[in-house]
């Protein structure tokens, strides 16, 4: 630790490969065709969103795993989480695989938090193995989160669309010609008063610019050092007020930055804003961005995943919704 909450990872733990699952909706991504797996029910062929939801990780998890000829049980850890009370599907998911487990909860932060917590594990020495990923599905988010599917409630322009999707990788120690994690940045929650569920971008993107400032300054880089900075969710409303803030740390090029959720849907404005869910991130990191690391097309990139720690009792309530970023800097060697 060079800093508060700042990560740095001598020994470089390798993501041996990824897996990637996503419903059918996610067929109009503009990744999809990295996705391992698509279902062409939302519900994968079982009875309830919430069965789906935890197949969609098993079946991410079993990808990842068979890709580097290994089965659940050469796992030493398990690190997932998504957006349902308790997390049941992350749950239920880790009883089918009988992994010793940790449930994650970052919200949509949790595909870099877990990430980041499977690297720690390595570096000490206690994992040669381990599964880290995040899911969210659909129907399953949005009755708990705003109002069920059927009920047909409209949404404003700021609103964002609940990916289908699931994504896991798994990690294990330096392997050479693989993308590695190298340095990472624990966000801090930040709450800026805001309480409009439906506008979770602008609530989200104070603490993204929070962890870019603390990651940029705490580990000595720049901006221009990365080829890609890739921030999650935030969509076409929290990523602007993003580039704002980033404005204020000087940085004027905004060229090598992105955002999973405004690029996800390809900014089809059926999908209002873009796109959020533990599973957005998640299947963009782990399709896309980890392709292009692998081919070399990028060989330094800064992942900021970003989550809205509310709950629908908070809601209910009339809380604010605290916020969170994580980073998770990647490097080829």
């Amino acid at each position: 630790m060079v800093g508060k909450g700042l990560l740095t990872f001598a020994n470089t733990p390798s993501i041996l490969s990824t897996g990637v699952t996503a419903g059918p909706l996610e067929k109009k991504s503009a990744f999809q065709a990295g996705f391992d797996k698509m279902y062409d029910d939302e519900r994968c062929g079982l009875d309830t969103n919430e069965q789906a939801h935890s197949k969609m990780m098993e079946d991410a998890c079993m990808i990842a795993l068979s890709k580097v000829d290994k089965i659940p049980s050469d796992a030493d850890f398990l690190l997932s989480g998504d957006l349902v009370n308790q997390m049941t599907p992350s749950n239920f998911f880790a009883t089918t695989v009988g992994i010793p487990y940790f449930g994650m909860f970052a919200a949509c932060a949790t595909s870099v938090s877990s990430l980041l917590l499977a690297a720690l594990l390595t570096e000490a020495g206690m994992s040669k193995l381990a599964i880290a990923g995040s899911s969210s599905q659909h129907n399953a988010i949005e009755r708990q989160f705003r109002y069920p599917v059927e009920y047909g409630a409209q949404k404003g322009d700021t609103a964002q669309w609940t990916v289908t999707a699931a994504g896991a990788a798994a990690v294990a120690p330096f392997q050479q010609g693989l993308p590695s994690i190298e340095r990472g940045t624990v966000g801090k929650a930040i709450d800026m008063g805001m309480t409009d569920p439906l506008n979770m971008g602008a609530a989200m993107a104070p603490a993204a610019a929070d962890t870019l400032k603390r990651h940029l300054e705490g580990h000595g880089t720049s901006a221009s050092d990365y080829d890609l900075i890739m921030t999650g969710d935030l969509a076409t409303v929290g990523f602007s007020l993003f580039k704002e803030l980033a404005k204020n740390q000087g940085i004027t090029d905004f060229q090598n930055f992105s955002d999973a959720g405004m690029e996800f849907y390809g900014n089809n404005p059926d999908f209002m804003a873009g796109a959020s869910g533990a599973g957005c991130s998640a299947a963009v990191y782990f399709s896309e961005v980890y392709q292009k690391m692998k081919d070399k097309e990028y060989k330094k990139v800064l992942l900021i995943a970003t989550g809205a720690l509310l709950s629908p009792l908070s809601f209910q309530q009339g809380e604010t919704i605290p916020c969170i970023a994580h980073a998770v800097e990647l490097t080829m060697k």
